[in-house]
């Protein structure tokens, strides 16, 4: 039995009220809660029998999706259209749409994955309970909140410095816990912490056309730089705040009442209604007109839009099923790739170009995330290890 046992890829499950411990976001790799804000350890499944070619499926799923996604994304908000040159701005209706996608496709994977696997009443349903669902909106509300502050900082700063920075989701996550919750940490995560922040840092400030220095101090660009990583850093901690609160969920939610799949559908379904109650019945707001306006102007944004939403609604199904298939060690490795191959694709399809500091910075970057993934795989090793001589 210990050998067969052996075999099924590890899984990590929320916390009973018998005692036994969840790992906080901050024990995850943050590349892992970059690429899925809405992934948490609770996800459950009960096939063991995950195969080589459900592997590939999953991983070319994940490229397949979230590096098409990555491309609209940065042409819908970075690039103009038509002739009047004109860039798509509303990121309010952006966001609609893709959680309303979202919420659908999730919707369909919770009702496929749980069938008649669910144990209890509650977790047969979207929304298990009063205590739970205000919390699950307290989630989408900071989701809400940090998308805007996002899409506004790709106003002054590259897409590349962008997903560089959104790579580092351990920093706001360690930031909230230490100031908030007065958690320790052991010496490598700082260290990790120093790398990413000091990529970020040289990638920020050693652009590949550096401009000459003016006598009169800061020049604009340089101002806009600075307010664009503002701007994102406040997206980062809502973010933060984000991945804090649906860990206070799973921690205090009865073991089986709230699946991965779940909140996915509740978190999606949530967010589509508060950026669509702000949309219509807000009367100061001609957000939800002018991009239709816009999107009859130029059709072409209409389809990026929806292909972006339909990519991204895939991409997250295919996240929680290889997490829940194969593990988060798996998935760690998927994203980490996916996130420098995004890199790459950018510099290809919209020409940027990136000097030697900046290759380096990079380099700082995914090295630090790369040795937070290592240390927690050994762990994971070590902790599997442990559990098969205490039940031989």
């Amino acid at each position: 039995m210990a050998r067969r046992k052996q075999l099924s890829p590890q899984r990590i499950v929320p916390s009973s009220s018998s005692g036994a411990s969840t790992p906080s976001s901050s024990d995850n790799d943050p590349i892992t809660e970059a690429a899925i804000s809405l992934t948490h350890q609770a996800s459950q499944a009960p096939d063991h029998g995950s195969s080589i070619f459900q592997l590939i499926i999953c991983v070319g799923g994940i490229y397949a999706s979230f590096l098409l996604w990555a491309l609209l994304q940065e042409r819908i908000t970075t690039t103009s259209y038509g002739p009047d040159k004109k860039i798509f701005r509303h990121a309010l209706v952006l966001n609609t749409v893709q959680s309303l996608f979202a919420s659908l496709s999730g919707y369909a994977y919770f009702r496929i994955s749980s069938g008649s696997n669910s144990s209890t009443t509650a977790s047969k349903r979207v929304f298990p309970g009063v205590s739970i669902s205000f919390r699950l909106l307290l989630v989408a509300l900071t989701q809400t909140l940090a998308s805007p502050f996002g899409y506004a900082s790709l106003k002054h700063i590259d897409y590349i410095t962008y997903i560089l920075a959104k790579s580092c989701k351990l920093l706001p996550v360690m930031f909230l816990h230490v100031t908030l919750f007065r958690r320790k940490y052991p010496l490598y995560k700082y260290l990790v912490v120093a790398a990413v922040s000091a990529g970020v840092a040289v990638f920020t400030l050693y652009p590949s056309h550096p401009k000459k220095a003016k006598k009169s101090g800061v020049s604009n660009e340089e101002k806009n730089i600075i307010w664009g990583m503002m701007l994102l850093m406040i997206n980062l901690l809502f973010d933060g705040l984000t991945n804090t609160i649906q860990d206070d969920i799973f921690a205090k939610a009865p073991k089986g009442t709230v699946s991965g799949p779940q909140m996915m559908a509740a978190l999606n379904t949530l967010s589509s209604a508060l950026t669509s109650a702000y949309l219509v019945l807000n009367p100061w707001s001609t957000e939800l007109r002018d991009a239709l306006a816009f999107i009859g102007e130029h059709p072409n944004v209409g389809i990026d839009i929806l292909g972006f939403a339909f990519c991204g609604a895939v991409g997250q199904v295919f996240i929680f099923h290889t997490l829940a298939k194969f593990g988060s060690l798996v998935l760690v490795t998927v994203t980490v790739t996916r996130k420098m191959l995004s890199m790459v694709f950018s510099v290809v399809a919209f020409g940027h170009s990136l000097s030697v500091m900046q290759m380096l910075g990079v380099g700082l970057v995914f090295s630090g995330i790369g040795a937070e993934a290592e240390v927690k795989r050994r762990s994971d090793i070590a902790k599997k290890q442990n559990s098969h001589m205490k039940k031989e």
